[in-house]
This record gives C-alpha cells, structure tokens and sequence, in this order.
C-alpha cells in the first residue's frame, strides 16, 4: 500500500497533528510523514521525542516554541529554500491551535512555499462533538487572559457572540473560571471536558453554579476545554433535576 503513495514534496511545511492523550489517535498519514520528512520542528524536543521513539521513528529533532518563534522560523524558511521536508508538531493536537505554529505558516506562505496540514486529534473538535451542545455554529476563544480585569472584560464581550463559546483552560485556574461564569453567565449550561482520550475522560455538564461546588469538593486535574451554551439554548444534555449534581461520563 505504501508503494503505491506519493512521495513527500520537497520544500513544504507539513502540520503533523499528533494524539492529545491515547496514542492510538496518531494516523496513518502522520506516521508516514515522520518517517519520510527531513527533520521533525517540536514545541518540546523530549516530549516529542518520546511520541517518535514509541512509533519506532529516528528523526533530527529541531526546537520550535513560543519564545524562539521568530529566530527558528527564519530557520525553517531556509531549510527550507534547501528543499527539505519540515513536520512540525507540537506536544499534542494540532499545531497552531493555541500552540506554536502560526509565525513559521505565515512565514512559509509568505515565501511561497508549501503548506500542508496533517489532520488529526484536536481537542476542540473532540470536546465541542461529544458536549451535547450546538456545534453548527461555535466560536473559539482558545485560553483567556491571565489577569483578572481582562478576563472579565473578555467574557463580557463574548456575552453577544452567537453559537457555542469554547474555551482551553488548565487545572490551575478552572475554579476561578468557573466563578467568573457564574457571574457573567448564571443561566447558561456549561461543559467541562477534562483527560479527553486518556483512561479518566471525564465531562461535567450543568450550569456554572453547579459546576463550581464539584471543583470546590474535588481536585479537577488535567487539561480541560470549556464549553458555553448559546444564549437561550435550551439544556440537552443536563435534565433539570440533575442541576444541582452535573451528569457525568467517565471512561476508565
């Protein structure tokens, strides 16, 4: 079968999206490209390292992440003006997606280079399809601000977006996020996904009060994705009664 694929084109950039957590996510595709490209450009070199080494791939490893962006995108853009096959990739989804990434596409582009995206897992779509909540029309807002006034000032502008609001947020601030919700949008359903792909998988649906006493309670690990519920949207996924103790799913 493989005989019979194209051989990679020389002087492209090929966006590898890579598993966010079950290494079973990884495609057929992607694995080619590592194994044919002439050097792999990784957000962490080790973390990526390990992903090549369990696939059984050796590859020249080259760092690329967000404060060395501008000296390793140049970098990038003569390898390749040299013709070489470039997979960048990053610790997990698929890059660019509120991961390094856009600086060296712009770049290549710009150059008049190749750009080819390797689709694959991305917790976006994995968390947005499997929410219960409208995924027709959705906005992307990727992780909020750190600092508590632009936070607030950003939730607030999105309250007239329409569709599904999303949101990356990490273990660290997912109680003051969900606090802020609740301040912003009390009436509006919410889900949290957390572990997504990994043995503790878990989604959390209620409204923003609810929510925030299991935080309290428990210790939310992991990465999360957080979803918001339209305005008027009517709840799906969490029956009224349940309000007060968000449903749950858990793979284990």
């Amino acid at each position: 079968m493989d005989a019979a694929l194209p051989p990679l084109t020389a002087s492209t950039l090929y966006l590898v999206a890579t598993p966010i957590g079950n290494l079973e996510d990884i495609t057929l595709r992607a694995l080619r490209v590592l194994r044919e490209c002439d050097v792999v450009a990784a957000e962490d070199t080790r973390h990526s390292g390990q992903l090549l080494k369990h696939f059984q791939i050796s590859k020249p490893l080259l760092s690329y992440f967000q404060f060395n962006e501008a000296k390793r995108s140049e970098e990038i853009i003569e390898r390749l003006r040299r013709g070489e096959k470039i997979a960048l990739v990053t610790d997990a989804g698929s890059p660019g997606i509120s991961d390094p990434g856009e600086r060296v596409v712009k770049a290549a582009i710009a150059a008049g280079f190749r750009v080819e995206a390797v689709v694959g897992a991305c917790a976006l779509v994995g968390a947005l399809t499997a929410s219960g909540l409208p995924a027709d029309e959705f906005h992307f807002v990727g992780f909020l601000p750190h600092k508590s006034g632009q936070r607030r000032n950003r939730l607030e502008a999105l309250q007239a977006v329409p569709g599904t609001l999303v949101f990356y947020e990490s273990p660290y601030r997912i109680e003051k996020l969900l606090g802020e919700l609740n301040e912003v949008y009390p009436d509006r359903d919410v889900v949290l996904a957390r572990e997504l792909t990994k043995k503790f998988e878990e989604f959390l649906r209620g409204k923003p009060a609810a929510l925030l006493a299991i935080a309290q309670k428990r210790s939310l690990k992991g990465e999360f994705v957080v979803l918001v519920a339209p305005a008027g949207e009517n709840s799906v996924t969490v029956p009224p009664a349940a309000e007060s103790e968000p449903a749950t799913n858990q793979n284990t």
